[in-house]
């Protein structure tokens, strides 16, 4: 299953959007509203959980300095990845395009396809904040 958000354009430069990223304490500034759980495991690893939803733990698996972050599931059993694809645009501007792929049977892929586009959608919404 693959999902991508529309590019978001920051105010920020690629290096400010990428080292907000890779410290994932920061991933609770992007979380919806109807967060329920985050929870820093440690340097690389965080818990969430939205109302209605499993609790998931999210791994920094990858990084390519300014570019690109990529976050996965510490689980097997849901094997996934988010993806952001970082572009600078100068000095003070840069954007951000989130995707999500992930291994799913057609029955957990149709339960789950909502959830995780609006998920991904306020992720992108909320890279406003990045700070």
């Amino acid at each position: 299953m693959h999902i991508e958000t529309p590019k978001k354009k920051v105010a920020k430069s690629d290096k400010e959007v990428f080292d907000f990223l890779t410290d994932i304490k920061n991933f609770e500034t992007l979380m919806p509203d109807n967060i329920d759980k985050f929870e820093v495991l440690d340097d690389t690893t965080f818990r969430f959980a939205l109302k209605g939803m499993p609790e998931i733990v999210l791994r920094l698996k990858e990084q390519t300095p300014n570019s690109k972050v990529v976050l996965g599931a510490a689980s097997d059993k849901l094997p996934f990845t988010l993806t952001g694809d970082i572009t600078s645009l100068g000095d003070n501007e840069s954007e951000v395009a989130l995707n999500f792929e992930g291994e799913f049977n057609a029955m957990m892929a149709m339960m789950i396809k909502s959830p995780i586009t609006n998920f991904m959608e306020t992720l992108s919404a909320n890279m406003d904040k990045i700070s």
